[in-house]
């Protein structure tokens, strides 16, 4: 082993001593109860969504398993044109712009539209993906507390006067604390201070809203969000992401967002399947419906419990247990009883929240939920 690779090994094994070690994993098999991942519709293994697309595409065989470019050179297949002319049509918005996934959005978007006499005011727990935007971008960022606007505002009177634009970013539900942003509130700030608000809703669309375009379309703002990013690879079960803006915007972004310009398109029949989803996805309210039954049934018994905290309001709901060590004794506890849960430590959350993340689908039934239920129930009593 050479001195470089010496190196690595010794970083690897502080992070094993820390119960923060990473390896990739295979999917559960069918006989684990699956609360991990984020087929929050459960539409991934549905058959007769699969077999009705087959059907409405008889000449699938034609459609290109790769766009072999960029969208820009000659990756800009049918597909994409007409799925982003769906999505602006059921925002209501001018301009939509599919993207090759979140982390595509997310760190292109801002470093494009953000010049160096800009400031980017960000919630402090956005996801990794914004961070590593911000730091692409050329102008400064700062970040405000948790939900906290009247921190918020502080940092726009503070720096109004001293930047040409201000971008405040936020997420509409947080997928570590599993928390509902409040919309009506920053838009209220938006209205005084003018700043331009992006909004991440990968967590919302497809389960919020009567026709499930998210938290924006539940508060009725659809309007007055300035950028709203979205995927394709949770609720939807498909690949890829979307911004939902103005056509100025989305030129802008067309000539500039190197994310964008510098990659392979999405294979043209991946994004006939989201089209495919796209057109029913009003169609879904049952299942959004039996979702927020399912997980206020779950958050409902979670109060009961002693040892451990549940922040949240949303579908994702975190078992808060403290240290890496009972995050992941929590989960192996889990998984012996059937249950495929994974732990979430630290440094992804602050040191001494470690958690088990549960992340409840519509496929779910009343049974399953009990059953981790009484899992839980289970364990606090070993801990006591």
């Amino acid at each position: 082993m050479n001195t470089f690779e010496q190196a690595l090994q010794q970083e690897l094994s502080q992070l094993k001593e820390g119960k923060n070690h990473r390896f990739l994993k295979s999917p559960p098999g069918k006989e684990l109860l699956d609360v991990s991942s984020n087929d929050y519709l459960g539409l991934r293994d549905l058959p007769h969504l699969q077999k009705e697309f087959f059907e409405k595409h008889p000449d699938i065989s034609l459609f290109p398993f790769s766009a072999s470019s960029s969208r820009l050179l000659t990756g800009n297949h049918k597909e994409y044109l007409k799925t982003e002319e769906l999505l602006a049509t059921l925002f209501q918005r001018e301009a939509a712009l599919i993207l090759n996934s979140g982390y595509h959005a997310n760190t292109g978007i801002l470093s494009a539209l953000c010049h160096k006499d800009d400031l980017i005011i960000a919630d402090k727990m956005v996801h990794a993906s914004l961070i590593d935007g911000f730091r692409l971008a050329s102008c400064d960022f700062v970040r405000f507390k948790h939900q906290d606007f009247k921190h918020l505002e502080n940092l726009l009177q503070r720096h109004a006067s001293t930047h040409k634009c201000i971008y405040v970013v936020t997420e509409s539900i947080f997928s570590m604390d599993g928390d509902t942003t409040d919309l009506q509130a920053l838009l209220a700030l938006k209205k005084k201070y003018g700043f331009i608000l992006y909004l991440d809703e990968a967590h919302a669309i497809g389960v919020r809203g009567d026709k499930g375009l998210g938290c924006a379309e539940e508060a009725q703002c659809l309007q007055a969000v300035d950028l709203i990013v979205g995927t394709f690879g949770k609720a939807l079960a498909s690949q890829g992401a979307y911004l939902i803006c103005n056509q100025i915007v989305k030129d802008f972004l067309v000539n500039k967002m190197r994310s964008l310009i510098f990659t392979t398109g999405l294979p043209p029949v991946n994004v006939a399947w989201t089209y495919f989803i796209l057109k029913q996805l009003s169609d879904f309210q049952n299942r959004r419906n039996h979702l927020q039954q399912i997980t206020q049934n779950l958050r409902n018994e979670l109060t009961k419990f002693s040892n451990f905290a549940v922040p949240g309001d949303s579908h994702i709901v975190p078992v808060v247990v403290g240290s890496n060590e009972q995050a992941e004794n929590l989960s192996g506890y889990l998984q012996s009883k059937g249950i495929y849960a994974l732990p979430i430590r630290h440094p992804t959350v602050p040191k001494g929240t470690a958690r088990v993340r549960f992340t409840l689908h519509a496929g779910m039934e009343e049974s399953q939920i009990n059953l981790l239920i009484e899992a839980l129930k289970a364990y606090e009593a070993g801990l006591e």
